[in-house]
């Protein structure tokens, strides 16, 4: 099984709604859990499935960063001299038009600079310094404070004590905003100063929601269509088009999906942007792509709130945690012809070439490996170097019968190594059933699919040499036999 977050971006994403949904979803699980024992009288399933500590490993993974032991003489600091630090990270239930919600407030202490009613609405969470009127939307913030260069915040997270795959992806979300707003402004991504998105609450934000996801174990990343509004929006460069660039310039990379607010409020800022499209592209290859949600069993979900109360749509992003049936570290490279084909059930082709096997022992080899659990073998003839004959031996196994399928080639054939590589199947429903020829049993494979009988052939010989019939007539009595009492 994969785990899946997926995220409902129709009212626009900030990082602290992202943070804030994974939160709620954990809030949720055990009054969940409680009705579903209630309903069923059965205190197994789900209780047994303890709920993630998704807060402990928030709080955790935001101390670690801002406590991180970075060379304080290259962070920009305030006037006091004093570089802001973390004074307080709570989560508060709120409404949003009619929907429970979770709102993440980041209190940073900026040494002298004066806090913003932590309830009001805020402005955009990088360098687009939106009034508070317009995009009170994101989170409970106080005003930002100093900004730091691209290279001390990326140097925060790889010195904070986070466990590997957050640092991965948080370095990752960074180091793209690096990129994009230096592409913007014609400088190294390493010295471009970062306003908001650098400041510590925006901080918290992007290791918050990363911290989240290791918690819930997700390993695929996904979201809906993003919202985004139109207009301007006041930044410290002036004003600038919405979506502004940073946002427009992330979308178009990673080819995300969009959807138009009729709003100028700004909806969708950089690291909310930036933790949809960066996470989703280090998604494990087989992935389904972002847009709606995929199929899959869905045992949580959780809403992070902006500040602002908007009529007529919940300020919110949803989050919905479920498991795909489906192994996507064993699905293959690459993509079918078909984008909208099912994932395909994973599964590692072994394979080897030999020149000085004979023709029993390949036999032989095939038959051991089905025998060992291959789902098939078979052999193909080659030409090797120097025009040499030759063979190549082909096993298609679970990953978990990797190691026998592969020590009996080697085994069988003394051949000093194999190759594999992973592969999806796309095995068609069937099932068997057994017909009575001349008083000996014959297993029939029917498919659901198509009208197509597949007689077993070994049953079908052993008739055939117990009545003295030919073989190809006793399987197509075994047919008709098959046929007429599907048609009962």
């Amino acid at each position: 099984m994969t785990r899946v977050a997926w995220f409902q971006c129709a009212a626009g994403v900030a990082g602290d709604m992202v943070m804030a949904a994974l939160v709620d979803a954990a809030s949720r699980m055990p009054s969940r859990i409680q009705e579903a024992n209630t309903s069923t009288g059965d205190s197994s399933g789900l209780s047994d499935s303890p709920t993630p500590d998704v807060l402990l490993a928030v709080m955790s993974a935001a101390a670690d960063v801002v406590l991180a032991p970075v060379d304080a003489t290259s962070l920009t600091t305030t006037a006091t001299g004093e570089a802001p630090t973390l004074e307080a990270l709570t989560f508060e239930p709120v409404q949003r038009c009619g929907v429970r919600a979770t709102w993440a407030n980041v209190v940073v202490h900026d040494h002298g600079h004066a806090h913003d009613d932590p309830h009001r609405g805020h402005t955009s969470d990088d360098d687009n310094d939106t009034d508070v009127d317009k995009a009170g939307r994101e989170s409970g913030h106080h005003s930002h404070g100093p900004h730091r260069p691209a290279r001390d915040v990326l140097a925060m997270i790889d010195r904070a004590g986070l466990p590997q795959r957050v640092r991965d992806r948080a370095t990752a979300v960074y180091a793209t905003l690096a990129d994009v707003e230096g592409e913007i402004h014609g400088i190294d991504p390493a010295d471009v100063e970062l306003h908001e998105v650098g400041a510590v609450d925006s901080i918290v934000d992007v290791v918050g929601a990363c911290a989240a996801l290791e918690a819930w174990d997700v390993d695929v990343v996904l979201f809906s269509p993003i919202a985004v509004g139109h207009g301007t929006v006041r930044t410290q460069h002036g004003q600038l088009p919405n979506p502004v660039p940073a946002v427009a310039d992330m979308l178009a990379r990673h080819g995300a999906p969009t959807v138009g607010l009729d709003t100028t409020m700004e909806v969708a800022t950089p690291t909310g942007v930036a933790l949809m499209c960066v996470l989703s592209a280090m998604n494990p290859t087989g992935a389904p792509r972002p847009g709606a949600m995929p199929p899959m069993q869905v045992i949580a979900t959780g809403y992070g709130a902006g500040s602002a109360d908007v009529a007529g749509r919940p300020n919110v992003v949803q989050v919905v945690l479920g498991d795909l049936d489906i192994n996507i570290d064993a699905a293959v490279s690459g993509s079918v012809d078909d984008d909208t084909a099912p994932a395909g059930s994973p599964a590692v082709e072994v394979s080897v070439n030999v020149d000085d096997v004979t023709g029993e022992v390949l036999a032989h080899t095939v038959e051991r490996l089905l025998a060992v659990g291959a789902f098939d073998a078979w052999v193909t003839p080659i030409i090797m170097k120097k025009g040499r004959p030759a063979h190549t031996v082909h096993a298609l196994c679970d990953e978990a019968r990797l190691a026998a399928v592969r020590d009996t080639i080697v085994t069988e054939t003394g051949s000093l190594g194999v190759r594999a590589h992973r592969v999806r199947r796309w095995p068609q429903q069937r099932h068997e059933i057994t017909v009575d020829v001349d008083g000996h049993p014959v297993r029939v494979k029917v498919a659901s699919h198509i009208a197509r009988m597949d007689v077993e052939f070994d049953d079908a010989a052993a008739v055939a040499a117990a009545s003295g019939v030919p073989v190809r007539e006793v399987i197509a009595m075994a047919e008709a036999l098959a046929r007429n009492s599907q048609q009962d």
